[in-house]
């Protein structure tokens, strides 16, 4: 939630709490209209990530070079062993 929109709403209910306050502090009758409380948010608008595709070519060029260092470690492993 952006700042400027938690800030309006704490603005909002400060606004709200004076108004119940001074009601509830006088002696008299005092007509205060309460400012409706929103209970329901609108949806906030996500963004959608892309997918990444890749070529096929592309997917070969990786597996052949995560298999190269597989076999690199393995090596590495029987030569310390």
């Amino acid at each position: 939630m952006p700042k400027d929109s938690i800030l309006a709403l704490i603005d909002a209910e400060i606004a709200r709490l004076k108004q119940v306050r001074s009601l509830l502090a006088s002696t008299g009758k005092v007509a205060i209209q309460l400012p409706e409380r929103k209970t329901a948010k609108a949806p906030a608008k996500v963004k959608v990530k892309k997918t990444r595709v890749l070529s096929p070519e592309a997917r070969k060029r990786i597996a052949d070079a995560q298999k190269k260092r597989w076999a690199a470690q393995k090596a590495k492993a029987k030569k310390e062993a």
